[in-house]
């Protein structure tokens, strides 16, 4: 068995907006302890690193209906749990203001700066219809299941959320 690295990877499935805010507060924690860290976005986890002003294509009905009910950007995202129609989000988001917590925004771009690899699936991309153009500018590239594969064989951690 290969020797482990000073590296963590992460598998981001869902697109909550509080597991997107451990995700990357786990991630720059990390960063900023001295690991490597790659941020693997797929299925609704993709819509974390969507633009927000993204704009609704895709080839065939079903994929242009599925982009216009799952449009994604952060500024889209809900919480898990106690989302009531938008207000627990908006709480929450007020709440971090006010305790000077950052944005989700800022904790893309503080991971970015901070070496975070940020890529996106391939697979799922394909089957979305999603092209790089509709991704931020922090995410470094998109690869497919065998590259998170190979990275997570290396890592210390591997994480699921």
């Amino acid at each position: 068995m290969e020797d482990t690295k000073n590296k963590l990877t992460m598998v981001v499935f869902s697109g909550e907006l509080d597991r997107a805010l451990a995700a990357f507060i786990i991630a720059t924690t990390a960063a900023s302890m001295g690991m490597e860290v790659t941020m693997f976005f797929t299925f609704w986890g993709l819509n974390i690193i969507k633009k927000n002003e993204g704009s609704l294509h895709g080839k065939g009905w079903m994929r242009k209906m599925l982009n216009m009910m799952n449009r994604g950007g952060t500024k889209r995202l809900a919480m898990s749990k106690l989302n009531m129609m938008g207000m627990g989000t908006a709480m929450m988001k007020k709440m971090m203001k006010q305790n000077n917590m950052y944005s989700l925004d800022e904790l893309i771009v503080l991971a970015k700066e901070s070496g975070v690899k940020m890529i996106a699936c391939t697979t799922t991309c394909g089957l979305m219809g999603l092209e790089d153009a509709d991704f931020r500018p922090e995410v470094l590239t998109s690869a497919g299941a065998a590259f998170f594969l190979g990275e997570a064989k290396e890592s210390f951690s591997t994480l699921f959320i």
